[in-house]
């Protein structure tokens, strides 16, 4: 339940006029249902009364009927005018917002709509989207379609979605940025819709089918599941559509990186999230490079701009639709400072600094907090650990560890912070996936390393998983798209720019696209949902290469 009041606030006193039936000039009469009323305040609240009063009526006439709303909402609207606040709740927030909506009280409506806002879940949101084009409200509508195209996966479980128009399907079948896994999806979720009303859904599926990029299936899924389904064998020009996809899919296969135009059904969608790789020491200097990874495209796009720092050595994180940059060094200083770059503007802020300077510093999120553990001062190793505040911008000292450490890596499993320790090694990578904790490569002190061990939580133990394709120590580790990507890093004789990725699924490692710049002791981190996204991307309407695992 959620009450509002605008920027204004009508005095008590009318209202208590109000219920005493004093100076009142007008009934608003809903139903059956009559509610005295001073003309004035009404007026005050909203247009609608003010031209009821003064131009669509006779001045000396007092009772005034009111169509098309309920006496429950009629008594929530008027309270409103009297008092400046109104009770939302999950039960008339509909109802509400469209009798608020008819009488043009645009301060309900905004409340409502903010209410509903904050309600959307896979189970709802086709409904209120559906809602909204009847029912303007541009924020609510564009909100409403955002969390569908994000959370579509979710949305086609629900029995809303089969309520959807062929035109609204069209509409979130076409986007770039619709979130699903792979293109499978898109054809189960089409044909899902189709199977609902078959009789009338039939017509519209080649209109359809041509917004599916057919382009990124699999052969086999093309073969076996597209080619063989019944709506596409019963028309020739549909089994067409299919072959021409099939020879694109095997053309790509055999020649992955071939430069050509890309055509939409083989159009990469944009990632709902992306990599980035933040600074890091590249040939014998500190770089002030960012790099992001478009996971869909398989591109790295270049974002710095420059006015950044060089550092190596640092954490990094993102946290409330901010990217971190911790501690490091830089050649010359080791910083206690951080630097928050906000991914709307491209700009760098500098915040709060740490207690204690930290290069070779452990880095992770957890419960809204960031937490800086360990790490060298430029004269000894530390225990000490530290943990940032966003809202209030301010560092506090926790519980030291229970050793001096520097060079390791840390990652959040089970709400909890750690830190890997099993084979001895540094500059390791370490982190949660699918759900267990992973450390990777590192140096053992002779040798840098490219084995890699899985720690189960249930059992308390480590276990042996397919090894890196690559040594390397000071390298990235993130997950992305269920996906563990190691990038850049030291591999014993020179810096890096070799990316490689792990899939826990086949216990294999697999090279993806190389980075542009050579760089180890980089900060990496992922960010995902930020309403800007497309900007770290590589434009669609502009993307040549078809890169295929």
């Amino acid at each position: 339940m959620r009450e509002e009041q605008p920027p204004y606030k009508s005095s008590s006193v009318y209202n208590e006029l109000r219920f005493e039936g004093k100076f009142c000039d007008a009934i608003i009469k809903v139903e059956d249902v009559e509610f005295p009323v001073h003309k004035i305040i009404l007026c005050n609240c909203t247009p609608y009364f003010r031209a009821l009063f003064t131009s669509w009526s006779d001045p000396d006439k007092q009772v005034f009927n009111i169509p098309g709303l309920s006496p429950e909402m009629m008594a929530l609207i008027i309270d409103f005018a009297y008092t400046g606040s109104v009770s939302v709740t999950e039960e008339n927030a509909v109802e509400l917002f469209m009798a608020a909506d008819q009488l043009n009280v645009m301060d309900i409506v905004k409340i409502c709509s903010d209410f509903l806002g904050e309600q959307l879940c896979a189970e709802n949101c086709v409904g209120i989207w559906q809602f909204t084009k009847a029912h303007l409200s541009p924020e609510l509508r564009a909100k409403a379609f955002h969390y569908i195209i994000s959370n579509f996966e979710q949305v086609v479980l629900q029995e809303e979605f089969l309520q959807l128009t062929v035109e609204e399907l069209g509409d979130i079948l076409e986007r770039d940025d619709l979130n699903v896994q792979c293109e499978d999806t898109v054809f189960e979720a089409l044909m899902k819709w189709i199977s609902h009303v078959p009789a009338e859904r039939e017509q519209h599926f080649i209109a359809l089918l041509s917004k599916v990029r057919l382009g990124l299936m699999t052969l086999d899924y093309l073969r076996n599941n597209v080619r063989l389904n019944q709506l596409v064998r019963t028309s020739s020009d549909r089994r067409s559509m299919i072959k021409g996809a099939i020879l694109l899919t095997q053309n790509m296969t055999n020649r992955p990186y071939v430069l050509r135009l890309c055509p939409h059904f083989a159009r990469p969608r944009l990632p709902h999230s992306i990599l980035l790789a933040i600074g890091g020491w590249s040939g014998r200097d500190p770089t002030n490079a960012i790099e992001a990874y478009d996971y869909r495209a398989q591109c790295w796009v270049n974002v710095a701009n420059n006015l950044e720092r060089p550092r190596a050595y640092h954490g990094a994180a993102y946290l409330n639709g901010y990217v971190y940059s911790i501690g490091g060094f830089d050649r010359v200083e080791h910083f206690n400072s951080v630097r928050r770059f906000d991914l709307t503007t491209r700009t760098w802020n500098e915040v709060a600094p740490m207690y204690c300077r930290r290069c070779y510093v452990s880095v992770t999120v957890l419960n809204g907090f960031i937490y800086a553990m360990g790490g060298y001062d430029g004269h000894v190793r530390l225990s000490s650990a530290e943990r940032y505040q966003p809202e209030i911008n301010q560092w506090s000292l926790i519980a030291s560890m229970h050793e001096q450490r520097s060079d390791a890596s840390c990652t959040t499993l089970h709400s909890r912070v750690g830190k890997a320790k099993e084979q001895e090694r540094n500059r390791v990578g370490s982190q949660a996936h699918r759900p267990r904790d992973l450390s990777v490569g590192g140096f053992d002190g002779n040798n840098r390393l490219r084995t890699a061990e899985a720690y189960n939580p249930q059992t308390n133990t480590w276990n042996l998983v397919s090894s890196m394709l690559t040594r390397r120590s000071n390298f990235g580790i993130e997950v992305i798209n269920d996906r563990l990507f190691a990038v850049g890093g030291f591999n014993g004789f020179t810096t890096t720019f070799n990316v490689e990725c792990y899939d826990a699924l086949t216990n294999r490692w697999f090279n993806a696209r190389h980075m542009r710049v050579f760089r180890s002791a980089l900060g990496c981190c992922v960010v995902s949902g930020h309403p800007n996204l497309s900007d770290y991307t590589i434009p669609r309407d502009r993307l040549t290469r078809l890169n295929v695992p």
